[in-house]
């Protein structure tokens, strides 16, 4: 049986078919169409949940180099941008997982 939060930072099928959907099916940073829609734009670790405006398509190097490289704070930036240009609205804030109601 899997813990709450981490169903709600597991990214379903349905929520992949619509990331890959409006990102056009490639890297929404450098282009590749080999790519994936499985990048968080908040890490998992930090309760990132698994919804489309939390959710990015990324291509390997580019999804590599988001979590693991100095360029982090740049490439976090161009993609809170491209989700910010999609949904209107858009609050960081409302994609991490509340254990508790009153922290919603």
């Amino acid at each position: 049986m899997k813990h709450r939060m981490t169903k709600a930072c597991d990214i379903s099928p349905q929520v992949k078919a619509e990331v890959w959907e409006r990102d056009g099916g490639c890297c929404i940073l450098c282009g590749s169409p080999n790519a994936a829609p499985n990048a968080h734009y908040i890490p998992r670790s930090h309760g990132g949940l698994g919804v489309a405006q939390n959710v990015v398509t990324l291509c390997g190097k580019c999804h590599t180099d988001y979590d693991n490289s100095g360029a982090r704070r740049a490439l976090q930036a161009e993609i809170r941008a491209y989700l910010m240009a999609r949904y209107p609205g858009w609050d960081e804030t409302k994609l991490i997982y509340r254990k508790w109601e009153y922290d919603q």
